[in-house]
């Protein structure tokens, strides 16, 4: 698995941009057409980037004029909180639930369509590429868009930068995404129903039951991740003091 998505490694150039001097706070960066073409991506990785460069502080993004350079601020540095999996899933089960029934009652056609598009990516994708998760993180940023509610979409940038930057949530997590494939493009394309169907209930009932599954998921995943570690440190340790009982 990848350990760094597109958006993110765009993120850190547009970053470089702005901390070598190039566009110093208040200034205004290049549209979304100029940075696709200089970074060779698509702009919906270069909006993806912006989002989340917005969601640490760096930049501003003002709908209709442009994205603008913000101020250096210690505080727009905000790091992410020691958290295990399970109790991030927790918040995203509480969290996700509520924006998948606020976001079926306002969702447009186009949206559904863009989700549509990301379960066809998550069926498509090999197990062991990282294409399946780039699906599965733009499926739920798009639900969070879909609220009209700014303050959704920056939780939700920090609930995935906490699922992807945590190295023991991201270990967590990958032990589930190998084994647990097959059920995301089903429960994925059950909230998709609700939310064409624009049933708010049906919607948030279909986004709990992914997540209360996945916490299941998490829990065999980590049994299984202290059983091997438990059966690793029995066999350096059979082994340290057969060879001090030998030398005796």
């Amino acid at each position: 698995m990848a350990e760094q998505r597109l958006y993110q490694k765009v993120a850190n150039k547009i970053l470089e941009m702005i901390t070598s001097g190039s566009y110093p706070p208040g200034t205004r960066l290049p549209g979304e057409r100029e940075l696709a073409d200089r970074f060779a991506v698509s702009r919906v990785v270069v909006r993806e980037a912006e989002i989340s460069l917005e969601a640490l502080g760096h930049v501003e993004i003002k709908v209709g004029s442009g994205v603008y350079v913000r101020e250096p601020n210690a505080s727009n540095f905000g790091r992410l909180p020691s958290v295990t999996a399970f109790e991030l899933t927790q918040t995203r089960l509480i969290f996700e639930s509520e924006s998948a029934a606020l976001a079926a009652r306002v969702i447009t056609d186009e949206q559904i369509s863009d989700l549509e598009r990301t379960i066809e990516r998550m069926a498509n994708a090999d197990h062991d590429s990282p294409d399946g998760d780039d699906a599965d993180r733009e499926f739920h940023m798009l639900i969070a868009k879909a609220t009209g509610n700014a303050a959704n979409i920056h939780i939700m940038e920090n609930l995935w930068r906490m699922r992807t930057e945590l190295s023991e949530v991201r270990k967590v997590y990958s032990a589930v995404c190998v084994e647990d494939s097959s059920h995301r493009v089903d429960e994925h394309a059950a909230i998709l129903d609700a939310l064409r169907d624009r049933n708010p209930e049906d919607a948030r009932n279909a986004m709990r039951y992914h997540f209360s599954r996945l916490i299941e998921a998490l829990l065999v995943a980590s049994e299984q991740q202290a059983i091997e570690e438990a059966r690793r440190r029995s066999s350096v340790n059979r082994e340290k003091y057969l060879k001090t009982a030998l030398a005796g």
